[in-house]
């Protein structure tokens, strides 16, 4: 049964890849449009030579790259980094329970980019397209 479950292992990692991406692109549109939702209780877009900032660039850049399967592994690197930081360094206290920390996000996005690293995009992703050519 699992064996039949591997004929679909290409396009479930394209799913994830692509959807997580997604849901990271919309913290970086909420950090300077204000869409979905607002970041900054309606008072306009983060700064962009912030630390918020920052990280909204690598959440707009990284989470477009990753849905369309562009640069993944080196994407998924930084953007791996960039909420282990934020794990432990933005939402600190007591890192072995995140619930009290608010960081389970943070460190779910950092454990899923880190597996993407080592996975790469997969069969449908633009890298495997361009190592084809």
């Amino acid at each position: 049964m699992f064996t039949r479950l591997q004929n679909w292992q290409d396009a479930a990692l394209c799913l994830v890849r692509a959807v997580t991406g997604y849901m990271f692109l919309q913290h970086g549109l909420a950090k300077f449009f204000e869409f979905p939702v607002s970041m900054t209780d309606g008072h306009g877009a983060v700064p962009l030579f912030s630390l918020f900032g920052a990280g909204g660039v690598l959440e707009l850049a990284g989470g477009a790259l990753l849905i369309l399967g562009l640069f993944t592994r080196p994407v998924a690197f930084l953007l791996s980094g960039q909420m282990a930081v934020a794990y432990f360094f933005i939402h600190g206290g007591n890192v072995l329970l995140p619930m009290t920390n608010g960081g389970e996000l943070a460190a779910l996005y950092s454990l899923m980019f880190l597996l993407l690293v080592f996975t790469g995009g997969g069969k449908y992703a633009l890298d495997s397209v361009l190592r084809k050519s």
